[in-house]
């Protein structure tokens, strides 16, 4: 991969696969995240999407990038999942297309993601609802493994907002 100035000099697909840049978020607060909907982890959801609510007349977005690699607790297309979402969770932050977050096939966003952030099991993302928090320069500010709650993020959200 070309080196990578920020972020926001990516693209991804959006859940319609229509490329769009991520420069559309220059300037905000970004929360990037591999989701899945029959994942332990899925009641994450709820506070994703709170965290989102609260926060995104500020300046912060989510960007849930739906992945099937992790047991298969993936496996909707994104009209599925985004139902999924919108009905047990209310969901309303973007929902991108269904993704490989690791291995040949991986997305570049999660190549960019994974070389800046490397996690205590090398660079390859460890399971669903694996985190990035991207500053409003597009540097990526910190990663967060599955556990850490949306609620443990609030704090380094609400100090990047004011930066």
């Amino acid at each position: 991969m070309a080196t990578v100035p920020n972020f926001f000099a990516l693209s991804a697909k959006d859940k319609k696969h229509q490329e769009i840049s991520m420069k559309e978020f220059e300037g905000k607060v970004v929360l990037v995240v591999n989701v899945a909907s029959k994942c332990g982890f899925t009641k994450q959801y709820a506070g994703l999407e709170e965290l989102y609510k609260k926060y995104k007349d500020q300046g912060f977005v989510i960007l849930g990038f739906p992945c099937n690699q992790f047991g298969g607790q993936e496996p909707g297309n994104e009209e599925e999942i985004e139902s999924f979402c919108q009905l047990n969770f209310g969901v309303t932050f973007p929902l991108m297309a269904k993704i490989d977050v690791n291995g040949e096939h991986e997305d570049p966003v999660y190549t960019y993601l994974k070389a800046q952030k490397k996690s205590l099991m090398m660079s390859r993302i460890k399971w669903n609802f694996e985190k990035f928090l991207i500053a409003k320069d597009g540097t990526v500010y910190e990663r967060y493994a599955s556990v850490s709650t949306p609620e443990t993020i609030a704090k380094d959200v609400e100090k990047l907002l004011r930066a």
